[in-house]
């Protein structure tokens, strides 16, 4: 069944662009980057759909050109009113991700891709083996490996690796029995890690 070409709408105005992005923050949370690149798909998907109707090439520039520099000043707007925070987003993301058993590599990477710069990330992801080696827990024990479940020691010492592990800590962890474990994990969701964030 062929999709019905959509009717392009109107052009992608300042106001149309700050709507959108208000209505984008009120569902999910957003770094600046990461709005840029909302904003930038929205006019995209006009001039697609302008030009499959018929549109003057030039009409499509111009709205394209207009579209495209309203967008930093809407995005500084936003920043200014507190709805855009790129350091509690990461803040907020790096917490989550520790909580789901992220490495603090994987945790600044993932952070990277969400348009953080990564001397932030960094900041924000302490450099602390307590936290790394809570979160090895963590994650052994979502995925039912050693020392919370039966598995090869060696496919767990990989999907550390994977995970952005190093090794020290992805041999510790593996090397712990599941009380030390389990007793690792409950400090770390209660805060008593020494010098590590909340988990």
């Amino acid at each position: 069944m062929k999709r019905e070409e959509r009717k392009p709408g109107p052009p992608p105005t300042e106001h149309r662009l700050r709507e959108a992005a208000i209505a984008h923050l009120a569902r999910f949370a957003a770094t600046e980057a990461g709005l840029t690149r909302v904003l930038t798909r929205r006019i995209d998907r006009w001039v697609r759909a302008a030009e499959a109707d018929g549109t003057e090439p030039e009409t499509i520039a111009a709205a394209r050109t207009a579209g495209r520099a309203a967008i930093p000043g809407i995005i500084a707007s936003l920043r200014a009113l507190g709805a855009v925070n790129d350091t509690e987003f990461a803040a907020s993301r790096a917490r989550r991700l520790a909580r789901e058993g992220k490495s603090r590599r994987a945790t600044i990477a993932h952070l990277a891709t969400k348009g953080i710069d990564t001397d932030l990330a960094a900041s924000l992801v302490p450099d602390n083996q307590a936290r790394d080696l809570a979160a090895a827990c963590l994650y052994l024990r979502r995925r039912r490996l050693p020392p919370f479940g039966e598995g090869d020691r060696m496919r767990a010492l990989a999907s550390l690796a994977r995970q952005g592990f190093d090794r020290s800590t992805a041999e510790q962890a593996l090397a712990l029995d599941r009380s030390a474990a389990e007793a690792l994990v409950l400090a770390a969701r209660s805060g008593q890690l020494p010098g590590a964030v909340d988990l």
